[in-house]
């Protein structure tokens, strides 16, 4: 029993020194004396039959110490070369927009962060040229057809011999010369985005619609109403992030581990409790000079879209993959040089009550804050485990226990 005391004694201190501060100590003390309080209302350590190693907490009690459930799961651990490196995205799903022609700006459609499709208008840019340019291509466009009926006409008579050489090929010249002009026109009104037919109508557009090559959310909005902006100004960012990738570096002593099509396996700090996998598909074929390392690229399904570029990653690139059964590093619970993790009771139903059983387990690799586990004979892999909390559930055993044989 002076071995169990010192235990509890240790485990609740180690609790309280991780609130730093005058205050937060005060506050660490107060909510461990709640906490002691609660579980001693509850038999725990023992239940009403005697079982030991079995503890009961209401789901109230398990919301306060923060208790999380979760299945065991089988993961790739060890054997494994470690590598950090950033989110980036190809640069076909990353876009910066510009316009084709001068003009100020009339409307703005979008604003950061908005997803939009391909093609979708951004904003529209005003100004005479577009205006004039529309003029011309009407004016060229009708005075071809006069000139394709001269030209035939011509050609028709330098073929029985009745008109001259010098009509035909004058007829001839202006006929080609406007059609290369109607041409280039035509080919710049559709790169601004016009309906060429409704303006051959006599239609005019007071404006030039700026439109999205791909489809994505818009990073960045560089202009204002009013802004007059040059031909290749940057205006609007657009990225697609569904097809992003990782890029790690790999350093020297490792790169003959590396190869393509192996599997990755990494985690970034928005979900530092998720191991996301990537696959392998280049590597760099020159080094780096400091420090000496290759770039190595991964493919990520990223359909979710909550992987952004630029974010940090730390991973390992896996060799000879093996899973193995690992459940989360605050799941194992130590007790001298035994190691347990504890079980939630599914056959005892009571309401409002949760019901755990200590169970001791052999662990092996740990690696991404995962660990290896062995389960003891006769207890299958499809259990709900405590992922979170068991330290503190097993502190409150050990006190339950003590006031018992008090």
């Amino acid at each position: 029993m002076k071995k169990i005391a010192i235990i509890s004694t240790l485990i609740l201190t180690i609790i309280l020194i991780g609130c730093n501060g005058k205050s937060n100590s005060e506050v660490g003390n107060k909510k461990a004396n709640e906490l002691s309080e609660n579980f001693q209302n509850t038999e725990a350590g023992e239940n009403e039959e005697g079982e030991e190693g079995v503890v009961e907490i209401t789901s109230e009690q398990a919301e306060t110490i923060g208790l999380e459930l979760n299945q065991i799961e089988e993961k790739s651990l060890g054997n494994s070369v470690k590598v950090t490196g950033i989110l980036e995205l190809y640069p076909q799903y990353k876009a910066n927009i510009s316009p084709f022609v001068g003009g100020n700006v009339s409307s703005i459609q979008v604003i950061e962060g908005d997803e939009v499709r391909r093609g979708q208008v951004l904003a529209y840019l005003q100004h005479p040229d577009i205006i004039s340019m529309q003029q011309e291509f009407q004016e060229k466009n009708d005075e071809l057809v006069f000139l394709k009926q001269d030209f035939e006409r011509k050609q028709t008579l330098y073929d029985k011999g009745v008109s001259s050489a010098k009509d035909f090929q004058m007829a001839q010249s202006k006929f080609r010369s406007t059609t290369s002009s109607v041409n280039a026109l035509s080919a710049k009104l559709k790169l601004l985005g016009f309906n060429l037919d409704k303006i051959a109508k006599g239609e005019i557009f007071p404006a030039v619609p700026i439109t999205s090559p791909i489809g994505g959310f818009v990073d960045e909005v560089m202009v204002s109403l009013g802004d007059y902006v040059a031909p290749q100004t940057k205006m609007f960012a657009v990225s697609d992030n569904s097809e992003i990738h990782a890029d790690f570096k790999v350093y020297e002593k490792d790169i003959y581990k590396v190869k393509e099509g192996q599997q990755i396996y990494f985690t970034v700090a928005s979900k530092p409790d998720q191991l996301i996998k990537a696959k392998i598909h280049a590597i760099g074929k020159t080094f780096e000079t400091d420090p000496k390392a290759v770039h190595v690229h991964a493919d990520i399904h990223n359909e979710d879209k909550e992987l952004l570029p630029g974010m940090y990653v730390e991973g390992r690139i896996v060799q000879g993959e093996k899973m193995v059964l690992a459940v989360p590093e605050d799941a194992i619970v130590k007790n001298g040089e035994k190691t347990f993790i504890f079980v939630k009771d599914n056959d005892k139903k009571e309401e409002n009550k949760l019901r755990f059983n200590m169970v001791p387990v052999n662990i092996g690799i740990s690696d991404l804050g995962y660990v290896e586990i062995s389960l003891p004979s006769g207890i299958s892999k499809d259990i709900t485990i405590v992922t979170k909390g068991a330290y503190i559930l097993s502190s409150e055993m050990i006190k339950a226990e003590l006031g018992d044989d008090d």
